[in-house]
């Protein structure tokens, strides 16, 4: 493909939390930038996942999921998926076959505004019928009537090629945004503090990984491994006691598991260091956010 034929553009995945938008673009970008678990608001940040070929490049961009703001951080995090929906080339919306449907149907009703192509993607058809496929896509259909619908399981990698089809027929003719062999907009810190927050998600319940925040205060990137020391903030002590387990054993297991994913990702070897410190004004604090990448 000639220069001026080649392809680019932002597609931003939004959706209601759970429906499996950061499963997707892992999927699509055939690299886990994002972290999975079953738990609400697991994307705090907007994370780009870049696909480059000769002709093309697609930034992806995943997005935290939709709620009703409780808290300074939560509206950041809407401030996200609003800034998600006004840049975007084409908007990619994810929903699945368990949630109601018109769930904060503001946002549908933001989408019948834009001006951008919509890609709807119904997800998790994998637990369904064909019968209730179907009478969802032609609900969808009445909403979105411009909006190419695609049914789609991220999980097993169905009909993935459907969706990037559909992505990469509607991106405008434009000069790559990135370097030809970036795959994100992120550094390693990132990854390093998002793979902590996961093992959090994953071995911690109730309100301790919403009270948590990570952050990597020393990289150092040796020829042998990298040497990483992070911080784990809590709001109170009671939860900086339940996230460090009798005699440190659950800081130890989070550690461990963090540190294995790492070598795994960063194909390195790695020294991890955690601590954990309590800010009990981190979520609502303007000053505290701006340090933690929640504010402008």
């Amino acid at each position: 493909m000639s220069e001026n034929k080649h392809r680019a553009g932002f597609v931003n995945i939004i959706g209601n939390p759970n429906v499996g938008k950061s499963t997707l673009m892992n999927a699509l970008v055939g690299e886990k930038l994002s972290i999975v678990t079953a738990k609400a608001q697991t994307t705090r940040h907007r994370i780009m996942g870049i696909v480059n070929t000769d002709d093309f490049q697609i930034v992806y961009s995943d997005t935290p999921g939709i709620l009703k703001p409780n808290y300074r951080l939560q509206k950041n995090m809407m401030n996200f998926v609003d800034t998600a929906i006004g840049d975007a080339d084409i908007i990619l919306y994810v929903t699945d076959t368990v949630e109601k449907a018109d769930k904060n149907d503001e946002y549908i009703a933001k989408l019948q505004k834009v001006d951008c192509p919509v890609v709807l993607v119904i997800n998790k058809i994998d637990i369904s019928d064909q019968p209730k496929v179907m009478e969802l896509m032609a609900w969808w259909k009445e909403q979105l009537p411009k909006a190419e619908i695609i049914p789609a399981s991220a999980q097993e990698r169905f009909n993935l090629e459907s969706i990037m089809d559909a992505v990469v027929s509607r991106l405008p003719v434009a000069p790559p945004w990135f370097d030809k062999d970036a795959f994100t907009d992120r550094n390693l810190r990132f990854f390093a503090s998002e793979i902590i927050r996961e093992k959090i998600l994953l071995n911690y319940s109730q309100e301790i990984p919403y009270s948590c925040e990570v952050v990597v205060e020393a990289f150092k990137e040796g020829a042998e491994r990298y040497e990483i020391s992070a911080v784990i903030y809590v709001m109170r002590d009671s939860q900086k006691g339940i996230l460090i387990g009798k005699g440190g054993s659950a800081l130890k297991k989070t550690g461990t598991e963090a540190r294995l994913e790492m070598e795994d990702f960063f194909q390195k070897k790695v020294f991890l260091n955690l601590f954990v410190k309590v800010d009990p004004d981190w979520r609502e604090s303007k000053r505290e956010l701006r340090k933690f990448g929640y504010e402008e």
